[in-house]
């Protein structure tokens, strides 16, 4: 017995991989439920079109911010404040976005308990009147879906044509390294679209989730998001010997965007060390596009910033993937040209 144990110590030891899981994962996840598992929000940003009133007594957790816009619905639309305040003759009327739902619940709290102090102010709550939370979901949640076809099921797929043999096959073929790399992810990109229209449909169908924008603008997006994804799903391929280590680090790639991209938790919520990690995840950015898409009829000019960085994300993470993969296939192609003695 006592041989056993000193036999899958050892292979454990040897296990990279499966180690760095074992230590990493409790770690990561101690860091993020304790400094990032939180819904209370901290700063809610409010626009004053008509100048900050004198009998507005404004609670720490607001935070006046500056627009060039007006209209309220014009300025929530472009995300320049959570709650636009306005006067309408006979007092203040506070205008809530109702697609960052946790932002949107505090600030109806402060609102109401403002009022029932006497302050002369109403609140109306737009983009999201019930505050549903699966309306704030589903649009993540078709992100999600896009996450793990194009990051995961991809890689699986890569990994089982090399422990099969078929790569040194595709090698010899007259085929061009980035032919081989298109055609292999070709499939994982449609089935991950469909997927997507699928996840969209049933919760418009079943839930009720508003559709109010651009139907190409969130393809776009969707588009740009999947570049990210697959190219991440090959590059965890190219550097997996086995099917078992492609997992393990698809895992490490998935819980990180899962619980820091805004998703589950605000990221306003999180502790300053640890939401930066989420603005260099692509999910984050998928999220803020799919949400002002679906919810609040964002116009392009209102998510540009999110488009920009997931373009730059997909053409750093493709480009690497090619890359990758192309050096991948080098030597299979080398060994299968190599005349037998």
């Amino acid at each position: 017995m006592w041989a056993m144990v000193i036999k899958e110590v050892r292979q454990v030891r040897r296990d990279r991989r499966t180690l760095a899981m074992m230590i990493v994962m409790p770690i990561m996840l101690l860091v993020v439920f304790g400094y990032a598992a939180s819904f209370d929000v901290s700063t809610i940003r409010v626009a004053f079109p008509d100048g900050v009133p004198d009998t507005a007594n404004l609670p720490d957790v607001l935070e006046p911010v500056e627009t060039s816009r007006s209209d309220p619905v014009d300025i929530l639309r472009h995300g320049d404040a959570d709650v636009v305040v306005v006067g309408d003759g006979t007092g203040l009327v506070a205008s809530i976005d109702g697609s960052q739902l946790f932002t949107a619940r505090a600030a109806l709290q402060v609102f109401t308990s403002a009022a029932a102090q006497g302050v002369p102010i109403t609140s109306e709550v737009l983009f999201n009147p019930e505050l549903d939370t699966s309306a704030v979901l589903v649009p993540g949640l078709a992100g999600l879906v896009l996450l793990f076809v194009g990051s995961l099921i991809t890689s699986l797929g890569v990994v089982r044509e090399r422990q099969a043999g078929t790569l040194e096959q595709l090698a010899v073929m007259p085929l061009r390294p980035r032919d081989v790399f298109v055609g292999k992810i070709a499939p994982y990109f449609v089935v991950a679209a469909v997927d997507m229209v699928i996840v969209l449909v049933v919760g418009w169908l079943l839930f009720g989730v508003p559709f109010a924008g651009s139907v190409w603008l969130l393809a776009l997006g969707a588009m740009l998001f999947l570049f990210v994804t697959l190219g991440a799903g090959v590059l965890i391929s190219t550097v997996s010997e086995n099917q078992g280590q492609a997992i393990q680090l698809a895992i490490m790639t998935l819980l990180p965007q899962v619980l820091l991209s805004g998703l589950i938790f605000p990221l306003e919520s999180m502790a300053a060390g640890v939401r930066w990690i989420g603005y260099l995840l692509p999910l984050t950015y998928f999220n803020q596009i799919a949400r002002g898409v679906m919810l609040r009829d964002a116009p392009f000019e209102a998510i540009a910033l999110p488009f920009a960085l997931l373009a730059g994300l997909g053409l750093a993470v493709f480009g690497l993937a090619v890359l990758r993969f192309r050096s991948d296939l080098a030597p299979s192609r080398a060994a299968a040209l190599e005349p037998v003695a």
